[in-house]
């Protein structure tokens, strides 16, 4: 007999009922998470609905390696914003997908967000694919140090900074402009005494480590479907899985609220809150998801 033409998911009462039915049909998923997962912790997304960007596009690698000064106004925002990082708690979208993975339901979850916010959830199945703000990395003898150690280095060289209010914004950053950091004070790589810090995370103009993107790769091809949760896919780094996913033959549902770069292959769009969402299509599927309470964020 000829294999069953899939529904058209759209199509089946509300969209909650629709996603419940895909996720049904289609219980490996490959899941692919945003900033979107994380906003509700008061970690600040980049882009608005449309997929434009809020604000001056953050500072690119090449910058950051080939410039002193951009590195010392990098690391006093960052002195600035990082705890907002440290004090974000995980949402409903965190938790609901480490329900899902603890029911079976999740092949991999591959995340573009670097606040380790799922891990902390208990996802374990879990690929950070620009890596996580709370580990720093040395250029130079590539030795790695948690970020909080090396907040109290920076609180220690410039407390006079300490005491200067800015706004968060999107993974540790803050709003911080009109100053002077020809002053501020980066320490060295405490390992080898001569490497430059940078955080453990992929920046703009830098290549995804490539046994990363094999290791997703090879998580795609032993799902069934693909699940976009709070992401606008406009990075290629991540859009990338879903064209490649498509190729595949297999489906992707997306929930977002907003535009994304993947809407003309999608299956099946909800735009809704996404850790609501998703906890009600947890429960749906008889999933119970740990009580989460909204995140209580510090150094805001």
């Amino acid at each position: 007999m000829p294999k069953a033409l899939p529904p058209a998911w759209s199509e089946i009462g509300t969209p909650l009922q629709a996603l419940h039915a895909f996720v049904r049909r289609h219980p490996r998923l490959f899941v692919i998470t945003g900033a979107g997962c994380s906003t509700a912790a008061g970690i600040p997304d980049y882009r608005d609905e449309s997929g434009a960007w809020k604000r001056p596009q953050p500072v690119n690698y090449q910058a950051f390696m080939g410039d002193a000064a951009t590195r010392r106004r990098y690391w006093a925002r960052s002195l600035l914003g990082w705890p907002v990082m440290a004090g974000a708690r995980p949402g409903a979208a965190h938790q609901a997908l480490a329900a899902l993975e603890g029911a079976g339901r999740v092949e991999l979850l591959l995340t573009q967000n670097v606040d380790g916010l799922h891990h902390a959830a208990g996802s374990q199945r879990t690929l950070d694919l620009h890596g996580r703000i709370d580990t720093v990395r040395c250029m130079h003898c590539h030795a790695r140090s948690p970020r909080a150690a090396l907040q109290a280095e920076l609180l220690r060289r410039n407390p006079a900074w300490a005491a200067l209010r800015a706004g968060a914004a999107p993974d540790g950053d803050a709003d911080l402009e009109g100053r002077d950091f020809s002053g501020f004070d980066v320490p060295d790589c405490a390992q080898c005494g001569t490497g430059l810090l940078k955080p453990d995370v992929v920046f703009f103009g830098e290549n995804v480590p490539r046994e990363r993107v094999e290791a997703a790769h090879a998580a795609l091809a032993r799902a069934d479907a693909v699940l976009v949760a709070g992401s606008s896919l406009m990075v290629y780094s991540g859009f990338r899985f879903v064209q490649a996913a498509v190729d595949r033959g297999l489906p992707v549902v997306a929930i977002n609220q907003g535009r994304t770069r993947a809407d003309g292959l999608l299956a099946l769009k909800l735009q809704q809150d996404v850790g609501q969402t998703l906890v009600d299509l947890a429960h749906q599927l008889g999933v119970a998801v740990s009580r989460w309470q909204s995140p209580v964020i510090s150094g805001s």
